[in-house]
């Protein structure tokens, strides 16, 4: 059997696509495929009627395909995008996306994370973790990841950044994840990697803001606790989100049952939201995010 990677074919293409929606957009992605010999394991396609927005997903089969890897974006934007002023994106095989790991105290998802990139469960390599406190740097030796701690204060921010960008840029990271990362990044830095740093939120958003969430959930006798995963944005825990869910609570647990069952659903959450990244299944449009699953 072929080798999968984080859930596709290795041989695999995958486009990202969105336009203005008109006749025959579906039909002439497909024809592309179908005359170069090319088989779809995957299509899936929504219209936003209200925007007259087509998004779509398309994957297949590279093994006989007539046009060269390194020529199909070419031979696509040529025949296809640029008749119907498409954005896209397209994915090849054997990639193996540069994930960078920030993190500052609280060690679960960090942990979680680690663990299912260990197993193979998620096809990324970690070249370093960052982090504004010392604190997980046992936990990075012990998976013999570099870590890189930066003193951030309101003075040092602004330089540390810097730092932070250019040590990224060295090791060519393609993504980030913020696994409880508690710092609010600046606009600046956010667009260097727009769209491609991934946060983890405590609550199913937007509810219960500030350093005890768990505890001003307790205090209400919520019947429910969540966790939203989103791309990072200027717009503080506002950007588009990836992945959501909630989990039952009620009047007999305690703040600390809160904070345990929160913690586990934080771990789920954010690695669904990167599993889907990993897998091409998220078009981002405007503030929204188009989710393919």
């Amino acid at each position: 059997m072929e080798p999968l990677y984080n859930g596709a074919k290795a041989s695999s293409a995958i486009l990202l696509l969105h336009c203005q929606d008109s006749k025959g957009i579906v039909a002439s992605v497909s024809e592309f495929i179908f005359k170069n010999n090319g088989n779809i394991i995957y299509l899936d396609q929504h219209v936003d009627a209200s925007q007259g927005v087509l998004f779509m997903r398309v994957e297949w089969d590279l093994s006989r395909f007539t046009i060269p890897e390194e020529k199909i974006g070419e031979y696509f934007d040529t025949l296809i995008a640029g008749k119907y002023q498409m954005q896209w994106e397209l994915h090849l095989p054997h990639y193996v996306p540069r994930m960078a790991l920030f993190v500052s105290k609280l060690p679960h998802c960090l942990y979680d994370l680690l663990a299912r990139w260990k197993s193979g469960e998620i096809r990324v390599e970690i070249p370093l973790i960052i982090s504004n406190h010392e604190d997980m740097r046992g936990v990075a030796e012990q998976f013999e990841i570099p870590y890189h701690h930066f003193e951030m204060t309101p003075q040092s921010k602004k330089a540390c950044e810097a730092e932070q960008l250019e040590l990224l840029a060295e090791h060519g990271i393609d993504f980030i994840v913020l696994a409880r990362y508690m710092q609010i990044l600046s606009g600046s830095f956010i667009d260097h990697y727009q769209n491609r740093i991934i946060n983890i939120h405590h609550s199913f958003l937007p509810a219960f803001p500030g350093a005890k969430p768990y505890h001003s959930a307790f205090e209400r006798g919520v019947k429910i606790i969540g966790a939203t995963s989103h791309y990072v944005t200027a717009d503080l825990d506002a950007g588009p989100i990836i992945a959501q869910d909630v989990i039952q609570v009620s009047h007999a647990d305690s703040v600390q049952d809160l904070v345990r069952k929160g913690r586990d659903l934080e771990k789920v959450i954010l690695s669904r939201a990167i599993w889907h990244h990993l897998k091409h299944q998220t078009l981002v449009y405007q503030n929204r995010t188009i989710v393919f699953t």
